[in-house]
């Protein structure tokens, strides 16, 4: 196994048209979930992937496991929860801008996961647990569930990539900085966009919120910068920003960190060096920026290896 992830996936739908969502009257059902759109990512890219979490025992848990497992991820320690309903959100598209996004999770299956749930067999045969910022935020068994995986990867020397992914609905921002902070100390591997840098290290300048956060513990630190590309730093003194990919047409910017995450970590499994593997990165993110929905713009290897620097739709 190449990579370990869990969290939670819920049910998207999105409307045919553009404007408020109280005049749509057509929808397309598709998924979105941070873990699982890396998880679906990295497949494509080759990689052997297992997706944890837990699902209402209703028809819209099968169709999330039935998608995901669909795109080749292993989703054998999935847990159908009979109590507790899978989760849905609504996007709203707006011409010119991103979508807004209106979530109904409150007491979902995922927000019961158990530290139980995340077989410590399973860690101790990746390379990478990935965890994300999301999980702690949903519920206290879910915060416990992911310091204890984190414990797991420890015990096994698995190497730990965290992607803050602030989703500042769920909880305060002051909770939301202590537990992404401490948790970061805890990892290897660190993923934050800019501006959840800023908000976690209270540092403006790009170099400044690495060193903040290899300083806490981390041994690496990208921090991702949208069109611009990314800036990475290691805790062996490496340093180096690297640009991103043109793209002629922005439809969807959701899962576009989710897809940086996944082309990098597909460069480190593969043994490219840092800066390689951060383009790489670049360049899934681009690709998730051309369609609607958080996964259906991510690529397969092949048209990495056949396709030309810009990133069409």
């Amino acid at each position: 196994m190449d990579v370990v992830t869990f969290g939670e996936t819920m049910v998207l739908f999105y409307p045919a048209t553009v404007g408020p969502l109280r005049f749509a009257g057509q929808f397309a059902k598709t998924i979105g979930g941070a873990e699982s759109n890396l998880a679906i990512a990295l497949a494509r890219l080759g990689h052997q992937v297992s997706w944890v979490s837990r699902l209402g025992d209703d028809e819209f848990g099968l169709f999330v496991r039935n998608f995901i497992r669909g795109e080749g991820v292993d989703t054998s320690h999935v847990v159908f929860d009979p109590e507790h309903p899978t989760a849905v959100f609504f996007k709203e598209r707006q011409h010119g801008k991103e979508p807004k996004v209106y979530y109904y999770r409150k007491g979902s299956a995922a927000s019961r996961m158990q530290p139980e749930d995340i077989s410590e067999q399973l860690i101790a045969q990746a390379k990478f647990l990935h965890i994300t910022g999301i999980t702690p935020a949903l519920s206290a068994s879910c915060r416990e569930t992911l310091y204890q995986a984190i414990d797991k990867a420890r015990r096994h020397q698995v190497s730990v990539v965290f992607d803050p992914n602030v989703r500042l609905k769920l909880w305060k921002k002051a909770e939301a900085r202590s537990v992404l902070m401490d948790i970061a100390s805890r990892c290897d591997i660190v993923l934050p966009g800019r501006e959840e840098g800023v908000l976690l290290t209270g540092e403006e300048r790009e170099k400044r919120i690495c060193d903040r956060l290899l300083e806490s513990g981390a041994k690496s630190v990208v921090l991702k910068l949208g069109e611009r590309g990314a800036f990475y730093a290691t805790a062996a003194g490496e340093a180096e920003h690297v640009p991103g990919f043109p793209v002629t047409e922005i439809v969807d910017p959701i899962g576009a960190g989710d897809g940086f995450a996944a082309g990098f970590l597909s460069g480190l499994l593969r043994g490219w060096t840092y800066r390689e593997a951060v383009r790489l990165g670049n360049r899934i993110g681009a690709y998730a920026l051309t369609v609607a929905g958080d996964v259906e713009g991510y690529p397969f290897w092949s048209q990495i290896s056949s396709d030309s620097e810009e990133v069409h739709r």
